[in-house]
């Protein structure tokens, strides 16, 4: 009977020219009426306050809250109507479910928006795999044989493959990614804007939002205690792990960004030793995003069933298992230098980041862009009245 209901009211939107709802956002819809009568959890994090400038709530609005949710759980612990409770609140579990949902949508080009229910760990595992066996078989080729994969050759990585080849190999993926990532947040910011009061930034919001990203401002419960993963205790794990991760990420690729000015303007080509900037970003970055990685690897294991959307963990892993494996393959690659064990190190290494690459346009990487983006709205929208004159921020 509820399916017929929901495709009598489906098609009743359409012939009136409505956008129509999903199921996963009809659930948002329904549950933030609820919440916008008891506003218990108006402190926790930017949800809330966003949630009390609408008493209506449109798509849009939809995408724009569920991608404010950080997923911290603490709404969900404080909550009275929270399952078994009839009203079945469970904001952190209905907001990954449309998060879930905005990736896909807004993914470009729109048929590879599908990748997102495909990414998983075993696809991930097996694209490590292949893109390593065929640099190993390139090796042997070009090489002498099985023996070439087991030898210190002279030059170091690029007496494996030369520069220009590995910039060929690696620049169109990275730049497709780029470009995948930002066509796909352009169309989400012109369809949250309007809903978002419509305000073009300011500097001071861009500053807050950006200070809200760095430091990872609502994952701290907002009492700063922390919030929850696997019970009620209060928790700063996630938090810790996010930031090393994250910085651990950020320092890996400025690593990358200083060789290449360091090859490209100063005619010095790698390898590089310590104490050189690449060697001191890379080596940092990469014991804190091994570190990091691990970490939430363990918290994701252990998380509370009702937390975020079942569906999405094969993508989270496979995400976390990229980013360590790539971490901690460059970690064994550095260590490896000057042995008979860097050629297959360095496909290995090769094949993680090109896996890594190929899969950030459709996996969880996007959460922290399109994440972003409604902290960037946000911090516009609360500068402007009050559309309803109700509440506080």
């Amino acid at each position: 009977m509820q399916t017929l209901e929901a495709l009598t009211r489906d098609a009743k939107a359409l012939a009136n020219g409505d956008i129509v709802l999903s199921a996963p956002e009809s659930e948002v819809a329904r549950q933030l009426q609820i919440c916008n009568a008891c506003r218990y959890c108006e402190g926790f994090c930017a949800v809330f306050p966003a949630m009390t400038r609408r008493l209506e709530f449109g798509k849009a609005d939809i995408h724009f809250i569920a991608n404010l949710c950080h997923n911290c759980g603490a709404c969900l612990h404080a909550c009275q109507y929270a399952p078994p409770h009839e009203f079945a609140v469970n904001i952190p579990q209905a907001m990954a479910q449309v998060r879930g949902q905005t990736y896909a949508d807004y993914a470009w080009p729109p048929a590879l928006g599908q990748l997102y229910q495909r990414n998983g760990l075993t696809l991930a595992l097996a694209l490590v795999a292949g893109l390593t066996l065929f640099l190993l078989l390139a090796v042997g080729l070009h090489g002498q044989g099985v023996s070439a994969l087991w030898q210190s050759p002279a030059g170091g990585f690029y007496g494996i493959f030369p520069h220009n080849l590995l910039v060929g190999l690696f620049a169109p993926v990275f730049l497709f990614a780029v470009l995948a990532l930002g066509l796909g947040v352009r169309r989400f910011w012109r369809d949250v804007t309007p809903a978002t009061s419509g305000a073009p930034l300011s500097a001071p919001a861009t500053a807050e939002a950006t200070d809200a990203v760095l430091r990872l401002k609502y994952l701290d419960g907002g009492h700063g205690d922390g919030c929850h993963n696997e019970d009620d205790a209060y928790t700063l794990s996630r938090r810790r792990m996010h930031h090393l991760t994250f910085y651990g990420f950020l320092l890996c690729f400025a690593a990358t960004s200083v060789a290449t000015l360091y090859h490209y303007l100063l005619a010095l080509p790698a390898p590089y030793d310590l104490p050189s900037l690449p060697k001191l970003l890379g080596g940092l970055g990469g014991i804190s995003l091994a570190i990091g990685t691990a970490g939430l690897w363990r918290l994701n294991l252990r998380r509370h069933p009702q937390h975020g959307d079942a569906a999405q963990k094969p993508m989270d892993r496979a995400f976390i298992a990229l980013l360590f494996l790539t971490a901690t393959s460059g970690l064994a690659l550095w260590a490896a230098r000057g042995t008979p064990a860097l050629p297959l190190l360095l496909c290995l290494h090769l094949g993680a980041v090109m896996a890594l690459f190929a899969t950030l346009p459709y996996g969880k990487f996007a959460h922290g862009i399109f994440r972003t983006a409604s902290l960037l709205r946000h911090a516009v929208e609360k500068r402007q009245p009050n559309p309803i004159g109700l509440g506080a921020d």
